[in-house]
């Protein structure tokens, strides 16, 4: 079975001529027995971030603003930066399906771990909303994503579409080996989703994150406007994919891997 690099045995040993820390690095990631640590540091971070996306517009409703537009768009910004450097050398903190799937299209990533992660990130955001309703009942729109009144959900769609875009391209071009800039990356990241919301909040609530939106719909029981926040995340990651080939041509390189995969668990 091909393996990390495509350098495996067939029992999932390190091809013999390579060296001894890319021998380790395949073997460790080709373990399947440490894949629970690497999908509850997904499912952890993805609650996290929920936890402060959903609960910021939450508190803000309820106590009629005094939260502040601006830092209801810049905690989820700072929680990824956050999440990020804590947990991304253990998962890679995705905390996003589209960014795993994204990961998969340029080879950083195995699609055979795809399903867990994606399964991990909707767990941890269903979690996060119901402890937000636990703690702090229904309010509003329970941190929900939707379709500000004044735009109508085909913009929303769109808007969702180009914002994940720009976001998915600014994660692989940090991973990227080119453009790999270590824990930086983590800012690149934090400041995109911070100033997505600021311009882009009104129209879609600049989700850009299909389990971002899907838990706190969970909690409301209301999955009329869900499709937009899956269909525009998944148009925007294509676009992204497609444009990362163009720019540098075909993943795979070992700077990639380690930052979609994380460098140790």
């Amino acid at each position: 079975m091909t393996g990390v690099d495509g350098a495996t045995l067939a029992d999932g040993r390190a091809h013999p001529e390579m060296s001894f820390r890319e021998r380790a690095y395949v073997t460790q990631f080709n373990n399947l027995r440490h894949e629970w640590v690497r999908l509850f540091a997904e499912l952890f971070g993805t609650f996290l971030l929920v936890l402060v996306a959903a609960g910021a517009g939450i508190v803000n409703t309820t106590t009629h603003g005094t939260v502040g537009r601006l830092a209801e768009v810049a905690a989820p910004g700072v929680m990824v930066m956050v999440i990020i450097l804590s947990l991304g050398a253990i998962s890679g903190a995705h905390l996003n399906p589209v960014v795993t799937i994204a990961f998969a299209f340029r080879t950083d990533f195995q699609w055979r771990r795809v399903p867990g992660y994606v399964a991990a990130q909707l767990l941890g955001a269903a979690c996060a909303s119901f402890t937000l309703l636990l703690i702090l009942g229904h309010h509003g729109a329970d941190g929900a994503t939707i379709p500000g009144p004044e735009f109508n959900v085909w913009q929303a769609t769109t808007v969702e579409a180009l914002l994940t875009l720009g976001l998915v391209t600014t994660i692989l071009g940090a991973a990227s080996g080119a453009q790999n800039i270590g824990a930086p990356s983590a800012l690149a990241a934090g400041a995109y989703v911070a100033l997505a919301g600021l311009w882009a909040g009104p129209v879609s609530g600049a989700s850009m994150n299909p389990a971002r939106s899907f838990g706190p719909e969970l909690v409301t029981g209301n999955f009329t406007t869900l499709w937009v926040y899956l269909v525009g995340p998944l148009v925007g990651t294509l676009l992204a994919v497609g444009i990362a080939y163009l720019l540098r041509g075909p993943g795979g390189s070992t700077a990639a891997k380690n930052a979609a995969q994380g460098t140790g668990s």
